[in-house]
């Protein structure tokens, strides 16, 4: 049972969204949910799901392996169909046909917004920032596959059961660029490298990878900023200042 105070009806439903449609690609294992409360009034919240007991044996070539397969679950269009969550902040979504309209449109313009909000944006970062979504299709593709990600992939976000078996846990799914879920799981340590070895190998990243990467990386930085403060005010102005200037 995990539990939640002050949630939206659609919090724990989309987690459990989420860990539906990676169970049923038959790539990746994940806890089964049982039941999950829909709260009208921002109430305390719960959801059962299954207990995965923790091994130290090391999955993580096996977890490169099932993601690319994973990520070789492809869908039409990019986004997704209902609102989910990056961490605490809400993360709202729609279908569309360009990938780089989906990033600028629903991830980054969304973080921007809401770090204005937070003052959080100084003037030469807003500045910069307006101007790379300006230019965004510079860099980022707009037809890649639009596999299907975990969204929220960082070294918490994944465990190896005692049956030796990697499982994804607490998803923020969408479909898009697989880079942009390879891209995350880089950016705080990183994962071993027996990980990447196997994910190349089943599903290789396009030659523009490293060029493209920091951009993918500045989303979830920005959802730093906004959760945690002005510590990750200069990755952020690092990454605007690399390609704006």
């Amino acid at each position: 049972m995990k539990g939640n105070e002050q949630v939206p009806p659609h919090f724990f439903r989309a987690e459990a969204q989420g860990l539906q449609l990676i169970k049923d690609t038959n790539t990746v294992k994940v806890p089964s949910v049982y039941h999950y409360d829909e709260p009208e009034n921002s109430e305390a919240a719960m959801i059962a799901m299954d207990w995965v007991n923790p091994s130290r044996s090391d999955a993580s070539r096996k977890l490169g392996h099932n993601l690319a397969h994973m990520h070789q679950q492809t869908a039409q269009k990019y986004g997704f169909g209902s609102p989910t969550f990056v961490g605490k902040l809400d993360q709202p979504n729609s279908w569309t046909s360009s990938w780089v309209d989906y990033y600028r449109t629903y991830r980054l313009k969304k973080q921007m917004d809401y770090a204005k909000s937070l003052n959080r944006l100084p003037k030469i970062r807003q500045e910069r920032l307006e101007k790379l979504l300006d230019r965004l299709e510079e860099w980022v593709p707009a037809h890649p596959e639009a596999s299907l990600l975990h969204g929220d992939l960082w070294g918490g976000n994944w465990m190896t059961g005692e049956d030796h078996e990697p499982y994804l846990i607490d998803p923020s799914v969408l479909y898009g660029d697989h880079a942009f879920e390879i891209a995350f799981t880089e950016l705080f340590g990183g994962f071993p490298k027996t990980f990447y070895e196997e994910y190349e190998e089943q599903f290789p990243l396009a030659d523009h990878y490293e060029d493209i990467k920091p951009l993918y990386q500045l989303f979830y930085l920005l959802v730093h900023l906004n959760m945690f403060g002005e510590s990750y005010g200069s990755s952020v102005d690092s990454i605007l200042k690399r390609y704006v200037g």
